[in-house]
């Protein structure tokens, strides 16, 4: 069973867990997304929120803390291969933190949809 179909996804879940719990580990800017997600889930059990909004807020914090994960592993990679600083390796850093800046946005865009209502 090890080598076939259904192990190889088992293992591959294994190594996907690992890393999901590395990055919650060790990495600062997914720790912060982490306890942010954990508020937000606070409020929403305090507003007694939809099951449409809970849906459209885990997606929020999903986009959001992939967006982190592969920025997180595009700097890594980065960095590996070249350590010092060059033009195009920042350039690459850039793009990659961009891409959770519009993840971000969109998160707090949702969730003002969300709970503006209840607010105010």
């Amino acid at each position: 069973m090890k080598n076939s179909f259904l192990g190889k996804r088992i293992r591959g879940g294994g190594y996907a867990m690992k890393g999901a719990w590395l990055l919650l580990m060790h990495e600062p800017s997914i720790q912060v997304q982490f306890v942010i997600s954990i508020l937000v889930c606070i409020a929403g059990l305090y507003f007694d929120i939809s099951k449409t909004e809970w849906i459209a807020q885990f997606f929020a914090i999903g986009l959001v803390m992939t967006a982190e994960g592969l920025n997180t592993a595009v700097e890594a990679i980065a960095d590996f291969v070249h350590p010092d600083f060059h033009a195009k390796i920042g350039h690459i850093k850039d793009v990659a933190a961009g891409s959770v800046f519009i993840a971000a946005v969109t998160a707090v865009i949702i969730a003002a949809f969300i709970y503006f209502p209840y607010i105010f």
